[in-house]
């Protein structure tokens, strides 16, 4: 290693004696420019050269010696500067062109350590040690250090020192950059940035300890040469600025990277509540203070330590209704103590605008508000872990920071106080009904919602995009309820038009609600084992944008949901199998026929998964048929909701 550095010192040293190979306009280089050149210095890096502790020991060389300086001259100074030799920094580069970029530098600093170490060492000493003085004499010491020629040249002494200080500065940063390597850049993206440049860093580090190695030079000559270093300088101080902004930005980031991944540990382990909050907010000595929108004053963590805590999370893009739907929820924690509501606003840009109606929105809630989260960290991990993706959910916590249900906002639409607490025992308990579209159907007509459950009657449910299609189902299946067959066997049949108004015009409220439900209805199966009340809602859901569809029921139980044209199949071709109600029933009779019009017709089934369902399911079985579905992606806007995009 330390012949090496001599060999270098060596190289620089004459080097720097070559004025003439100097080119001017050096400082108008642009950075592409500079990284052309460089990199045709550069081979493959020696990754086994020991670069920090040469790094430690050239460090203390320079320290006391820049100190001894300061001792000597004892003033202040303003920043140096002069044009350096490109071609010599370039022919150091070359020398070096096996290591890695941080090595380069500390190699040269090295180098120029054991010059400006010695000289100033010789200083110290001249006056007390005979050989000191000898060899001080040989390395032209006294011609600096007289007291006229040091009050002479003190400001260039100084202005020497200053920037020796300065590169040293920068090559400690660099150095610090190189140990946070062990990161990943796409993480730490401050990092990538600073690595990504660090070869041009390195390029100016050189460029400056040429310069300075030539002004020492100078400074112990004959001659009264000027060279000056202000623009040196000014680079190396401007380097030296973004180096700290740079490693400020990255720390920071290092430090937002471990705490979401304690934050992940929180929740693989009992944790307790306020923890997580801490972790959540990126706050750690003072931590955030809640608002409790019962009394609309602000209220410590401490009111949720022990507590089962349910996470409301949404963007400010929310209606009244969204909050309606938490009233249940509200109402139970009312009930049990041991329940509480945290409303999670994600906003990653706060203006005065979204704290205006971040205020609104927090008016109408009568449950605890957390003010703001981190975004590289809480609203990082609330997307990333439990797949927010815009719409408004529901996470169920306990009180040990355990996930008992990444969003059971679906539960809530769908059953209300009835699914409290909300957590998966009470998912599986709910969702293992039968009678699973009474709810949705309670949300759009709570009056044909009780006549599902008191009276056995059969009911079609039916809509559809193309209205032409509508109108054909609404005549052919009046038709088909008042054939004799079903009057002889007392079947009634009723129609049910979903998104029309009585007048016949569109109900937009209707129509989302129940596709609303329909949705919740396959979140809370789309992770599970696939079962027959499984393939009816995807099979339902599926049909959401074509042009027709039909869902037929038995009191709060469902027969059959199909596509329009298969089901509208099936009444015109009543004839063909009318005569196998008499023997099986209609219902049983209905299906079979219904399968195997599906198995005759080739019509494709598509599934929109809704964004709501957070992780989507790797691979989904066709409804239809036991193929596994391809998969797609899409994007669609109807202009009316949603947030808008800023750009």
């Amino acid at each position: 290693m330390f012949n090496i550095a001599h060999h270098v010192a060596t190289k620089v040293v004459s080097a720097v004696h070559h004025v003439e190979e100097e080119i001017r306009g050096l400082f108008t280089l642009t950075d592409e420019k500079i990284m052309d050149h460089i990199y045709e210095t550069h081979a493959h890096a020696d990754e086994t050269f020991d670069d920090d502790s040469l790094f430690i020991i050239t460090e203390n060389i320079l320290k006391p010696a820049t100190q001894i300086v300061d001792k000597i001259v004892q003033l202040s100074c303003k920043a140096p500067g002069e044009d350096i030799a490109h071609k010599t920094t370039l022919a150091i580069l070359k020398k070096l062109s096996t290591y890695q970029w941080e090595a380069k530098a500390v190699l040269t600093l090295a180098a120029f350590a054991l010059e400006y170490g010695d000289f100033w060492l010789l200083a110290q000493n001249q006056h007390s040690d005979h050989l000191a003085k000898s060899l001080g004499i040989l390395k032209r010491v006294p011609i600096l250090t007289k007291p006229a020629e040091l009050q002479k040249r003190r400001q260039a002494i100084l202005e020497l020192n200053n920037l020796i200080k300065a590169t040293l500065q920068v090559m400690e940063i660099i150095d610090q950059f190189d140990k946070l390597s062990i990161y990943d850049p796409k993480e730490i993206t401050g990092l990538s940035v600073a690595l990504d440049h660090i070869p041009v860093d390195v390029y100016w580090s050189i460029v400056t300890v040429v310069a300075c190695s030539t002004k020492l030079t100078l400074l112990t000559s004959d001659e009264d040469k000027p060279y000056d270093l202000a623009p040196y300088s000014q680079k190396i101080h401007y380097v030296l600025n973004k180096l700290k902004i740079q490693l400020v930005v990255c720390r920071r980031q290092v430090e937002e990277r471990e705490t979401y991944l304690r934050l992940k540990k929180f929740f693989q382990t009992p944790t307790e509540v306020m923890e997580i909050f801490k972790a959540l907010t990126f706050t750690k000595d003072k931590p955030q203070l809640l608002i409790d929108g019962s009394t609309n004053t602000t209220v410590s963590l401490e009111v949720l330590k022990k507590k089962k805590i349910f996470l409301f999370i949404s963007t400010l893009e929310i209606t009244e209704e969204d909050i309606l739907y938490l009233k249940p929820v509200h109402e139970g924690t009312k009930r049990d103590e041991n329940y509480k509501i945290v409303w999670i606003p994600m906003v990653d840009n706060w203006t005065p605008e979204l704290q205006k109606k971040f205020e609104i929105l927090r008016s109408k809630m009568p449950w605890y508000t957390i003010q703001s989260i981190s975004v590289s960290v809480g609203i990082k991990f609330i997307k990333e872990e439990w797949n927010f993706k815009g719409k408004p959910s529901l996470v169920v916590m306990n009180h040990q920071g355990k996930i008992e249900n990444t969003n059971a906002l679906h539960l809530v639409k769908l059953w209300g106080i009835k699914a409290f607490p909300f957590d998966k025992a009470a998912e599986e308990k709910i969702s293992s009904e039968t009678s699973w579209i009474r709810p949705v159907i309670l949300n759009i007509d709570s009056h044909l919602s009780d006549l599902m459950l008191k009276e056995e009657k059969y009911i079609f449910f039916y809509g559809g995009k193309d209205n032409e299609w509508i109108k054909q189902f609404t005549a052919k299946a009046n038709a088909f309820a008042n054939d004799p067959i079903f009057k002889e066997a007392k079947i009634n049949i009723d129609l049910f038009c979903v998104g029309k108004s009585p007048k016949g015009g569109e109900d937009h409220g209707i129509l989302g609600r129940f596709w609303d439900g329909i949705e919740s209805l396959f979140v809370t199966k789309a992770h599970k084992q696939v079962d027959p009340v499984t393939q009816e809602i995807q099979k339902l859901l599926s049909y959401k944008n074509e042009s027709g569809w039909a869902l037929l029921t038995k009191g709060p139980h469902v027969v059959t949901a199909g596509h329009g044209f298969t089901i509208l199949k099936v009444l015109d071709d009543l004839e063909k199998w009318k005569e196998v109600i008499k023997e099986k029933g209609f219902e049983i009779s209905f299906k079979e026929y219904h399968v195997k019009l599906i198995q005759s017709v080739r019509h494709c089934c598509r599934l929109d998964i809704p964004s709501v369902i957070g992780k989507v399911p790797e691979k989904m079985q066709c409804p239809e048929c036991p193929r596994t579905m391809e998969s797609f992606i899409s994007y669609k806007c109807c202009h009316i909701d949603g947030p808008i995009a800023h750009h």
